[in-house]
Order: C-alpha cells, then structure tokens, then sequence
C-alpha cells in the first residue's frame, strides 16, 4: 500500500513538473507568435519575408548551442557562466590554427571540441565530486578563457585560409521562401550552416531529456536531490554529465560563432552568457531547478533577438534601450516562474495535510 501511495505520488509530482514545463515553454512560444505578429502589423515590410526570421536564426545559430547547454545545467538546479568565454577561446584558437599554422578545418573542429571537453571535464568535476559551488567553479572558467583567449591572440583579425572561407560562405537555399528585391530580382532565401547544426541539437537533446532515462534524471536532480537519491539516481554522476555536456556544447558553439564571423578577436562571444542564461529563463527554465525544455529555449532564444531586431527596427539603436526591453521580458517571466513556484508548494502543502 505504502509503495502504491508512493508511485502515486512520485508519478503526481513528475506530472507537476512536466506542467509546469510545458506552461512555461508555451507562455513563451505564445510571447513569440505576438511579437511577431506585432512586429507583421506595425513595422511592416521587413519582417513579412521569411528571410528576417532566418537571417534572426542565422546570427544567433550560436546562442542557441549554448543556451541548450546552459538549460542542461540549469535543470539540474546548476549554472555555468563560462560558456561564452569557451566560445571566445575556441573562435580564437580556431583561427591562429588556421591563418598562423596552415591548418585544416577537421582539426580546427576537433580543437573546439576538445577545448569544449576540457572546461567541462574539469568544471564538472570540481562542481560534482568536490562539490563545490558551480558559480564560483564556472566564474573561474570564464575568467581563465579569456585570459587565455588574450593570450593566444591580442589583435583582432579576419581569416583567410581558404577551406574555411568555403565553408563560412556556404549557404543553403530555399528558393520557395525567396522574395523579389527592390531592383525587382528574386533572392532565394537561404539559412546558413550553423542553423542546421543547432536545430540538429535541439532535436537531439529534446529527445533526451524527453524519453532518455538519463535525461529525466537531470529533471529529478534538480527537482530535489534527496528524493533522487532515495529514488537510486547517482546525483554526482547526472551533476557531472550536465557540466560536461554544457562544455561541449560551448565547444561546438564556439566553432558555430567562428562560421559566423570568419575572424578572431578577443572581444567575440562577449556577454554570451548572459545572454544564454536569459534565453533560458524566457524559455522557461527555472533557476531553482527541475524545470525546462529545449524547444522552449530555442523561443527564448529567439525572442531576446526579435526584441533586439525590433528595438533596431523602430530606430532605437542605443544599446541601454535594448537591455531596458530585456530586463522588463526578464522580469516577466521570473514573476510568471515566481506565481508557479507559489502554486507548486500551494498544491504540496495541501497534498502532505491529506
């Protein structure tokens, strides 16, 4: 009796979690849709081609690798704020690699990736196995990436390395999605690269966290970790997969920003995890843990850089106008977490008098 009342209840807490999950992925897909049909109605010309929207997807391709890896952490209730400094490091290496050394672009891959590795490798054991507190680990990983990004270049260069200029430049087309310019010339809309790449992963780790068992886990981890333990869940060993999965993601999102901008400086991904962090909680991933969705971090994404196109497009270039418009979405959805927060422990207090 005692174990069925147990199911029943474990089975009702998971079900919470998974509401929660989805209201907050679709509160911000709803926010999206709006936006975009604001933006349709009142602004008009630019935004009614499909090609604003890729061209959205294809300059933050990046952004949403790494705020995928940023939702892995943060659902284990962890946080890892040295992503963009990866990001900076790999789009540097990569490109002494490939101007100063003659290299090839399958090492310059492997040279992001193993970059990637390394920091959550080391981060996530430190965090998992030593314990100690994931903000203070990862401040120290970011501060040492950009000391070392320093250190491998100063000077801000483009590179020229001709393999790597192909594969920056290449482009895919979809021609049914094209508009006729302002000459009267069809242009085939296209999406670059980078954009397959990271729906690759959301579709990927989507799948994971769905129905792998080790992907439900990091949900129960960051739920509360005593239950999980009770339940049989190695806590250490989910801790440390998601530090490490979040390292290689910034591996490959590095390697996607340096698609992007073909060039090495020391000023590239900055503030890229912060910007991760509030893409995550606008896609409805709970700082305290046990709740998120990839798909919903792909809208958050996606929403931080509408507003910013937006913001653009009206005539607000000043850059405090765009961090104003994002602190008050910010602040909108930590109060939207904050009432289901509220009604969480609400329904638990009332399940533990009956």
């Amino acid at each position: 009796m005692a174990n069925s009342v147990s199911k029943r209840g474990g089975l009702s807490g998971r079900l919470r979690r998974m509401t929660d999950t989805n209201l907050l992925m679709s509160i911000t897909i709803i926010v999206f849709i709006l936006m975009y049909l604001g933006a349709i109605i009142f602004l008009k010309s630019g935004f009614l081609k499909p090609q604003t929207l890729f061209n959205i997807m294809n300059a933050n391709a990046a952004l949403i690798i790494l705020s995928c890896g940023m939702t892995l952490v943060m659902i284990t209730g962890g946080i890892d704020i040295s992503v963009g400094g990866v990001a900076g490091l790999v789009t540097m290496c990569c490109a002494v690699y490939l101007d100063y050394h003659g290299g090839n672009v399958f090492v310059s891959l492997l040279i992001a990736l193993g970059i990637g590795l390394a920091f959550g490798l080391i981060q996530g054991y430190l965090v998992a196995y030593l314990e100690i507190q994931p903000f203070i680990v990862t401040l120290a990983g970011m501060f040492f990436a950009r000391g070392m990004t320093t250190i491998v270049h100063t000077n801000p260069f483009n590179v020229q390395h001709e393999g790597f200029v192909k594969l920056k430049d290449t482009r895919i087309e979809i021609p049914f999605l094209g508009s006729v310019n302002k000459h009267g010339v069809f242009v085939p809309a296209y999406i670059e690269i980078g954009v397959v790449v990271a729906l690759l992963i959301v579709a990927v780790l989507f799948i994971f966290l769905k129905w792998g068992k080790t992907g439900r886990s990091f949900y129960a981890v960051g739920g509360n970790r005593q239950s999980a333990l009770m339940l049989g869940i190695n806590v250490r060993r989910v801790t440390f997969l998601s530090h490490l999965l979040c390292g290689l993601l910034a591996g490959i999102g590095g390697f996607v920003y340096f698609m992007h901008v073909g060039s090495g400086s020391a000023t590239h991904a900055s503030g890229a995890e912060m910007n991760a962090i509030a893409s995550s909680i606008i896609g409805g991933t709970m700082l305290t843990g046990g709740v998120g969705n990839i798909i919903g971090t792909l809208f958050g994404v996606m929403s931080l850089a509408l507003i910013q196109t937006i913001v653009s497009s009206v005539g607000l270039d000043q850059a405090w106008w765009t961090g104003i418009t994002i602190a008050g979405m910010l602040c909108l959805f930590l109060i939207v977490q904050s009432i289901i927060i509220a009604r969480r422990k609400k329904t638990n207090t009332a399940s533990a008098q009956r």
